[in-house]
């Protein structure tokens, strides 16, 4: 199988939100933002208000609520959205994180350049939010 029918296969799993859809459901106490751009990106372009920081290589372990290495808001029914910088490794990351079970994780459609360019929220701190780490990271 193809990186992109791999894509394609992830995809037919989730029900992907536009990112206004995005910004809306994250205004939901059980739903939060994950931005898995390394932080070269976000210092680039900026981030999302709000957004938790938690870069692709660690996303499974601190999102499984089963994990030693899971962040505090890793609890089971949360509703994560994934977002990368086009919307390609999202999708992928939403699709893993609902084979651990989090069935309600999706991706943002284009990811943070959708964002972008809808004229959403963004902030461009002067230094780019650390990722999260588990509490005893």
């Amino acid at each position: 199988m193809s990186v992109d029918e791999l894509l394609e296969q992830a995809r037919r799993t989730i029900f992907r939100l536009a990112p206004a859809q995005a910004q809306a459901a994250a205004r939901a106490p059980d739903t939060f933002i994950v931005d898995t751009r390394p932080e070269f990106q976000r210092r680039r372009d900026g981030e999302v208000p709000g957004a938790i920081v938690i870069e692709r290589n660690h996303l499974e372990w601190r999102l499984d609520p089963r994990s030693s290495a899971r962040i505090p808001e890793a609890a089971p029914g949360i509703r994560w959205i994934v977002l990368c910088d086009e919307g390609y490794s999202s999708s992928l990351a939403a699709w893993s994180l609902r084979q651990l079970g989090l069935t309600r994780a999706t991706d943002v459609v284009g990811g943070f350049q959708s964002w972008l360019a809808a004229g959403l929220p963004v902030v461009t701190p002067d230094h780019p939010t650390g990722p999260r780490l588990a509490p005893c990271s």
